[in-house]
């Protein structure tokens, strides 16, 4: 075998592939949740220009996440926690942009330094240290579930509460005020709401990666559509496709699910954006015809 041959074998192997389906059935409830998540999320992460806000956060749910690898408790409580923390801290102390990107430029070295001393800290398995900063959703247990699950829920009903409103301040924040929308209470409200987020979608793709669950397909959406039925609606499919394409072919291999995740996220924004471009040069000239 030669060299190129083994690395093709390293990331594409589908040997007993068939018995290793039933390995991963968590994996794919949780990837479904998680993609439903992301991808209605993501949309106002797009609306309200907030993606270093998401990369923000993910440092703090890392160093959560550490901690408590470290200690030996539940890691997904751990990372909950630490972007919660990130997520209030941003939108109490950021409330203008100017601000927000002041604070989330101080709170991602100090939360990634927090991950890394945890990190050296812990004495297990090196693969442990890795998932969380590469997303390891294929070894996700039945208690790991159960939180993803659980939490997705959360986020679910939040944003079913608040998504017309926040649609409003999110399009005119100045217009929406006047009219009586609470603007900075459904601010921070969101803000939590991402910290889940995010928090979930460390579980998945890891810490340096989250921004591929939760901006880029509803990034992609926006390419083709600006429907708001039609827009977090494709950002839920992409987002979805990207996450259980990604287990499915991780499943096949010997290498993290991220670049998987990745590669089919950011290839499905490549289409949309180009078609986003053709269906832009057709109304162009359809305008200039008419």
């Amino acid at each position: 075998m030669t060299h190129a041959e083994g690395i093709w074998q390293q990331i594409f192997a589908f040997d007993h592939y068939g018995e290793l389906l039933g390995l991963v059935r968590n994996s794919l409830v949780a990837g479904a949740a998680l993609g439903l998540v992301g991808g209605l999320v993501g949309v106002f992460v797009i609306m309200r220009d907030l993606p270093f806000a998401v990369h923000g956060i993910s440092e703090l749910s890392f160093a959560g996440a550490s901690a408590a690898l470290l200690l030996g408790v539940n890691i997904v409580a751990g990372s909950i926690v630490g972007s919660l923390v990130a997520a209030g801290a941003i939108g109490l102390l950021g409330a203008r942009a100017r601000d927000r990107n002041s604070v989330i430029g101080v709170i991602m070295p100090f939360g990634l330094g927090l991950g890394v001393l945890f990190l050296a800290l812990y004495k297990g398995r090196a693969a442990n240290k890795f998932g969380l900063l590469t997303g390891q959703i294929v070894a996700v247990d039945t208690p790991q579930t159960s939180w993803l699950l659980g939490t997705s829920a959360v986020v679910l009903v939040a944003l079913a509460l608040m998504w017309r409103p926040l649609v409003f301040a999110s399009a005119d924040a100045e217009v929406a005020e006047a009219r009586g929308v609470p603007v900075r209470g459904l601010s921070f409200a969101f803000m939590i709401v991402l910290g889940l987020a995010v928090a979930l979608s460390v579980q998945t793709v890891g810490a340096l990666l989250v921004l591929t669950l939760v901006v880029t397909p509803a990034a992609a959406a926006a390419r083709i559509t600006a429907s708001p039925v039609l827009l977090p609606a494709l950002s839920v499919v992409f987002a979805v496709a990207s996450i259980e394409g990604g287990i499915l072919l991780a499943l096949g291999g010997s290498i993290p699910i991220s670049p998987y995740v990745t590669t089919i996220s950011f290839g499905i924004y490549l289409v949309c954006r180009r078609a986003g471009r053709r269906r832009a040069r057709a109304a162009g000239r359809a305008t200039v015809g008419g």
